[in-house]
């Protein structure tokens, strides 16, 4: 294993754990000319390397080249191997982390279900929505003294995106429309 610095090491470390490897921030404390010339070392020991920054998810800068863009700091592989990590490894630890960030709960899960609270007025929604014969907006509006469109809010944001219940309608020729949610 090659020998480091502690600084060298410290950055290579940190940029090691970050998403892209990317090696911004510096350390607290290494400024101006020192952060100049620790960072020329290990570029030319092979072990960072300048690349263009994207702007738009909002890469640090290491310098900007005059046209309106600039350049970011990033590991290579022979920095990783430098701190005794294999880019495989790193790869596949980034790709985790960003399925992970990506993936949405799964509907009904135990974490993202809210708890219901007994005696409010969306409890009485959902009692009046599980009953067999489910419940219209007028006698939802009896029932709540909530207006019509205060309702609909909260069969579609509370029930349906909130907590993922799936309100089936149809038309009653007798009763007008008449929403449900399937039996526990």
């Amino acid at each position: 294993m090659t020998k480091l610095t502690e600084t060298q090491t410290l950055i290579l470390s940190a940029a090691a754990q970050r998403p892209e490897n990317i090696a911004l921030p510096l350390p607290k404390g290494l400024v101006g000319a020192a952060a100049k010339m620790a960072v020329t070392k290990m570029v030319e020991h092979g072990w960072l390397q300048e690349v263009d920054a994207n702007l738009r998810r909002g890469e640090p800068l290491w310098r900007e080249t005059g046209d309106g863009h600039g350049t970011t700091l990033v590991v290579t592989d022979a920095g990783l191997l430098a701190i005794g990590i294999e880019s495989v490894v790193v790869k596949t630890v980034v790709a985790i982390r960003d399925h992970a960030a990506k993936t949405p709960a799964p509907k009904g899960s135990a974490a993202a279900q809210p708890k219901l609270r007994a005696g409010t007025k969306q409890a009485t929604l959902i009692s009046m929505l599980r009953a067999p014969e489910g419940a219209t907006i007028e006698e939802i509006m009896a029932a709540t003294g909530w207006l019509s469109h205060t309702i609909r809010g909260a069969l579609s944001g509370a029930l349906k995106k909130k907590l993922g219940l799936e309100i089936s309608s149809e038309k009653d020729d007798a009763r007008g429309r008449v929403y449900r949610l399937p039996a526990v």
